[in-house]
């Protein structure tokens, strides 16, 4: 059973890393906050997406479309009908919106499976990108919508925090991200996220013993689209903008390629693999000419050599060293 932490060398390093990121503010580096910020709005979009591919066995082409959703919603709520701009209506409305519009698309993938179900995915999602790009009064075109400005957290009178101010946003960001990996561990480990576990381990077989594998796959559909609006949301309040290219087909490309670098199936694997893949995109950029080519190499090597993920190299330098030991 994988849950949130699954060996004492993964506690150390999640410790570790939630540490460094709860201290990293102090450092007074606004670029680069903003830029971790942005990343671990990327990481909840690999985790949402890994409940569906690492613990269903669901690989969707498509997930792009409810990460650029969910910031639409705000887009369209806080700018362009200024019908609301509460934090506590637009982030709530966006995920529900993205669930549902997730839940009405499921109903109908989900009966396909393999190569179809990736294409079907893919299809739906450039469906709505095409939706957005090309009906400029709804959605701006390709240059997309700029926003009126951050949503309020006000109550009433009363102000708890302005997202407007960098480190607050930052930590805004990485409170609903620990909360995240939190509801998920839990999800897990109730009979729904086993029952999903199951189906991917053989699906066949699940519906052999009477599960009903297509409503379990329908709920994780469902909840992994409502979780990936949550962070196109905080994607377009970060922005201050929205455009079309938040639901594109290489959108959807580039978090798989998160999660596979991270490692599937493993919760944090979303979390490393993004922090992993911005690292080496910042890296390459700044000494590298042709930086999309070693980017490239890098991540071909990585696979190579490490086929469980980032999150599993400090549980093989363990096991190096207690063979040494040995």
């Amino acid at each position: 059973m994988r849950t949130l932490v699954t060996s004492p060398t993964r506690f150390v390093m999640v410790a570790l890393m939630l540490a460094t990121l709860a201290v990293f503010p102090f450092f007074e580096q606004q670029f680069y906050t903003e830029m971790v910020t942005r990343v671990m709005i990327l990481s909840m979009f690999a985790i949402s997406l890994d409940l569906l591919v690492g613990y269903t066995g669901l690989i969707s082409f498509g997930h792009a479309a409810w990460f650029g959703l969910g910031g639409y919603v705000f887009a369209l709520l806080g700018t362009k009908y200024r019908l609301t701009e509460s934090l506590w209506l637009t982030m709530p409305a966006s995920m529900a919106v993205t669930a549902a519009a997730a839940f009405l698309v499921g109903l109908f993938v989900l009966r396909t499976r393999g190569m179809f179900f990736i294409m079907v995915t893919l299809a739906f999602a450039q469906i709505l990108y095409f939706f957005f790009h090309d009906i400029e009064a709804l959605g701006g075109s390709s240059d997309g919508m700029n926003l009126r400005g951050k949503p309020s957290a006000a109550i009433g009178g009363w102000v708890p925090f302005e997202l407007s101010d960098t480190n607050t946003l930052y930590y805004f960001v990485l409170l609903l991200l620990v909360a995240m990996l939190v509801f998920l561990a839990l999800l897990l480990r109730s009979p729904l996220g086993r029952a999903l576990q199951g189906i991917r381990e053989n699906e066949h077989r699940m519906e052999a013993i009477g599960f009903p594998v297509y409503r379990y796959k329908l709920a994780a559909f469902t909840i992994a689209g409502g979780l990936a609006g949550l962070a196109g949301y905080l994607f377009a309040v970060l922005n201050s903008s929205v455009n079309p290219e938040m639901l594109s087909w290489h959108q959807s490309a580039e978090v798989l390629l998160m999660l596979i670098l991270g490692g599937m199936g493993q919760l944090w694997g979303g979390l490393i693999g993004a922090f992993t893949f911005a690292l080496l995109q910042e890296v390459l950029s700044t000494f590298a000419e042709k930086w999309h080519l070693w980017l490239g190499i890098i991540i071909i090597l990585l696979v190579l050599f490490l086929p469980g993920g980032m999150i599993s190299l400090l549980d093989r330098i363990r096991g190096l060293w207690q063979g040494r030991r040995t």
